[in-house]
């Protein structure tokens, strides 16, 4: 039998209830390999100690149907709340922090038998494309150390790439799950804004955030999807609407189905082999009976620009929580109220976030509001205009998931416009509410992950679990990244 670690979410729980082997000694496959590995990935965070093992997960396989993922162990990004353990969101500011209650989302997955490695490394309060701006430093792309492993759930994405976790749950707010889930060769889930609870998330930008699961495969990825989904009543935002079967929806197939393309935006800036490895697997797509039509979405290219008048005008706002006062790290001795609030900021905070915090809080500033914030809402209820009409006519739209493979570390941290463009096909699907997915398809010529993203209506994650099977299937990329990895191994 190969490493345990190596195994997807179903078939290591197939396995667990067949007898094959017990929790504990999965968990422990999984612990040594993150001993192994992850002090060069730096995918975690905070682990939780062995000695932490759920006894429950000792007693006998539960009746079929029953607590589908008892026994798996998964990984949480550092910005979700679990009681009396680290939720730092990889911030110096909040490392003394220690979350009095549990996440939606945690409380949903323990119920379905499963139990957590630890929190994942990201970006710090998830303001970032790269993993790069974590007061635990760095994460590293398991394809290729030197490169990063996109943001801001990177740790999420390389620990579930480099087998260190079955599964992982990351927030998207512009990409941040679909991004690190193309760079690392992963599949990646942001659902419809509301479907999942934000309630024990820490909020970056409270109108565009969205929790999805980060996964090894299509199929598990509806698994993890299906146990995290859902109402809610202790979040205002979220939806009443029936989830379905998504595990089935990932099985079924995609004849029949519509997906537009607006090709005007893959004119300019997109590496030719994530172009050609587009066409491809649009090719694939139309051989499964597929239709494959254009579109016209003429206000995405304003995407960018919405996005980060909105997301940092929100973060200024959520992140003026942070002053010493009621938790978190305070700054010592200060002349008063005003200077230890300054203190605790300047020494809490990294370079990106109090850059994003300046840039909001002069879009809402008096004089600006209306020029930058206003024209901004208006923009993104434009986009959401045009999708609506694109999904009269398809089923789905189709894009890459970012314009180049995953690039070096350090490449783009001097040049932050070029780094927030690595978002330019992913921020729609925030801006809009849509369900948007990462799904690998191909290697580059250096051998990195590609992937297509497919952004679906409202509510329309059934859909997209089945275009990602069939292009899952017609692609075969978990064999590609088998006969990749096997010198890394």
């Amino acid at each position: 039998m190969p490493e345990l670690c190596r195994l997807t979410v179903r078939e290591a729980a197939g396995a667990l209830r067949a007898g094959q082997f017990t929790p504990a000694e999965l968990d422990r496959d999984v612990r040594a390999a993150i001993a192994a590995r992850d002090g060069t990935l730096r995918c975690y965070a905070w682990l939780a100690a062995p000695q932490e093992f759920p006894a429950t997960a000792t007693a006998p396989p539960p009746p079929a149907g029953e607590r589908p993922l008892w026994g798996v162990p998964g990984a949480l990004k550092a910005n979700m709340a679990t009681r009396g353990e680290p939720t730092d969101c990889g911030s110096r500011l909040l490392a003394p922090w220690r979350a009095p209650y549990d996440a939606t989302v945690a409380e949903r997955l323990r119920a379905a038998g499963s139990h957590f490695l630890g929190k994942t490394n990201m970006d710090e309060f998830a303001m970032g494309s790269s993993t790069e701006h974590s007061a635990h430093g760095p994460t590293r792309n398991p394809w290729d150390p030197e490169r990063i492993p996109g943001g801001s759930s990177g740790g999420a994405a390389a620990a579930v790439a480099a087998d260190l976790a079955f599964y992982a749950l990351g927030s998207d707010t512009g990409g941040s799950i679909r991004q690190p889930a193309h760079c690392c060769g992963v599949v990646g889930l942001k659902p419809t804004y509301g479907r999942v609870s934000r309630y024990g998330l820490v909020a970056l930008a409270s109108s565009l955030d969205q929790i999805g699961p980060l996964t090894k495969d299509v199929a598990d990825c509806a698994l993890v999807y299906a146990a995290i989904a859902g109402h809610d009543p202790r979040d205002s935002t979220s939806l009443a609407a029936p989830v379905g079967d998504p595990v089935a929806a990932a099985a079924r197939p995609a004849r029949g189905l519509r997906v537009g393309v607006p090709w005007t935006l893959l004119a300019e800036g997109v590496d030719p082999d994530v172009t050609a490895d587009f066409e491809a697997t649009l090719a694939d797509l139309r051989a499964a009976g597929v239709t494959v039509v254009g579109v016209d979405l003429p206000t995405l290219p304003y995407a960018i620009a919405t996005y980060y008048i909105i997301c940092t005008a929100e973060a200024s706002s959520n992140l003026a929580r942070y002053d010493g006062v009621r938790y978190g790290r305070r700054a010592g001795a200060a002349a008063d109220l005003a200077a230890m609030v300054a203190a605790t900021r300047t020494d809490g905070l990294g370079a990106e976030v109090k850059l994003r915090i300046l840039l909001g809080t002069f879009v809402l500033s008096a004089g600006y509001h209306d020029a930058y914030y206003r024209r901004a809402l208006a923009a993104r209820e434009l986009m959401r205009d045009d999708f609506r009409r694109v999904f009269a006519a398809c089923d789905a739209v189709a894009l890459p998931t970012a314009p180049t493979a995953a690039f070096r570390l350090g490449e783009k941290l001097a040049d932050p416009l070029q780094m927030y463009l690595s978002d330019v096909f992913t921020a729609p699907a925030n801006l809009t509410g849509l369900p948007a997915l990462s799904v690998p398809t191909g290697l580059d010529r250096a051998g990195l992950p590609l992937s297509l993203q497919l952004i679906g209506p409202p509510l329309g994650e059934e859909t997209l679990l089945t275009l990602a099977g069939e292009t899952e299937r017609a692609r075969g990329f978990r064999a590609r990244k088998e006969a990749a990895w096997i010198s890394k191994r």
